[in-house]
């Protein structure tokens, strides 16, 4: 993976993992070891974006900070034909995608969210057979994935944003499910009922801990609560998210070997990824620069996005706020408050006054709202 500032405590964690994987070699054994770590590697799909973008990119940051592009893939093949409701097809948009930009002391990261239907100024991409897309002016944001797969999703988020994503990590729907269940479910909590025939969410109001099927389809779940809009699912995604960071904290997955490897098996299984981040050495690298990132630590917002002009069910980045908030992101500082305090609601928990949903403070100090 790519190289980033550590601070000083990186050395205890690095002996923590060295700790770990000795325990990891006694109870496997030298040759189930050996196996593992092959494994581990053969499960992993990666995708060469530096190669295939070249150096027309925005600079990489110099200061220990980097950004990581999330994908949530619609893809219908295999697995995720019965999972999620929707319509079932053979391309793949991104579904869900998320800007993750990590402070330059890797203590704090903010996530910003773009909705799928946000019309954007797509650059010319190669497709999956090699032939050459041209740009498309005001094209919905999703799209570039299906047109050029990760490579064009990563050139047009780009050309968006103005910063360079150092990395990118890929998932389906049915990786997601496993994933969930490989860290023990996750908890949620609802103010209102959701029952939404097309994900196949059906939850009274309360707290509920849900299985790997059930958070997909609270995070797909769009009819069944507020109005109906992706900008009202994001606000689940959010909440999903840092429901998920709770739990993995809980598991012991940091301490326990056999979960270590439980779960490493499962998500090198369900993710694709930068070719950087491509090895096992590489994905352990970046989890443990990361792992002190908890929900205290992280900061969710959504893109500002208007009605577009052109076409009432579609948004466009609203300004001059979407420029405050990449600028607030490239120099490392705090997110703008004029981003955070209009933040939707989180329709499954609508109360009369919402808290928002990230720290107007610094992003290495940022401290976001539950």
């Amino acid at each position: 993976m790519a190289e980033h500032k550590r601070v000083p405590s990186r050395r205890r964690k690095v002996l923590r993992v060295a700790a770990c994987a000795f325990v990891a070699l006694v109870v496997l054994g030298g040759g189930a070891a050996v196996y593992a770590y092959v494994r581990l590697n053969d499960n992993i799909k990666s995708v060469d974006i530096n190669r295939q973008l070249g150096d027309a990119r925005p600079p990489a940051a110099t200061d220990g900070s980097f950004n990581m592009l999330v994908l949530g893939s619609d893809s219908r093949s295999g697995d995720n034909g019965n999972l999620a409701g929707g319509a079932v097809g053979d391309t793949a948009r991104s579904d869900t995608a998320m800007v993750v930009h990590i402070s330059q002391d890797h203590t704090h990261a903010q996530v910003v969210s773009i909705p799928r239907d946000t019309l954007v100024d797509r650059p010319a991409c190669t497709d999956a057979t090699g032939k050459t897309v041209p740009a498309v002016k005001r094209a919905m944001y999703n799209s570039a994935f299906e047109t050029g797969g990760a490579a064009c999703a990563v050139k047009t988020t780009e050309q968006l944003t103005g910063l360079r994503m150092d990395h990118y990590v890929q998932i389906d729907f049915a990786g997601f499910a496993r994933v969930v269940d490989a860290i023990g479910g996750a908890t949620v909590t609802t103010t209102v009922a959701i029952h939404d025939k097309d994900s196949g969410l059906d939850l009274p109001a309360g707290e509920h801990h849900l299985n790997g099927q059930q958070a997909l389809a609270f995070v797909r779940t769009r009819h069944g609560v507020g109005d109906g809009s992706d900008l009202g699912r994001i606000e689940l995604q959010k909440q999903m998210v840092r429901s998920l960071l709770k739990q993995a904290g809980g598991a012991g997955l940091f301490t326990d070997p056999l979960k270590a490897w439980s779960l490493g098996d499962t998500v090198t299984k369900s993710i694709t990824t930068d070719s950087a981040l491509g090895s096992v050495n590489s994905l352990v690298g970046l989890v443990q620069e990361l792992k002190g990132i908890g929900p205290d630590q992280l900061g969710m917002v959504t893109l500002p996005v208007v009605t577009a002009p052109s076409d009432p069910n579609r948004v466009v980045p609203q300004q001059p706020q979407a420029g405050q908030l990449w600028a607030a992101l490239k120099a490392d500082q705090a997110i703008p408050q004029t981003v955070v305090s209009a933040q939707p609601e989180n329709p499954a928990q609508a109360a009369p006054t919402a808290a928002p949903t990230a720290s107007a403070g610094p992003s290495r100090k940022a401290v976001p709202a539950r």
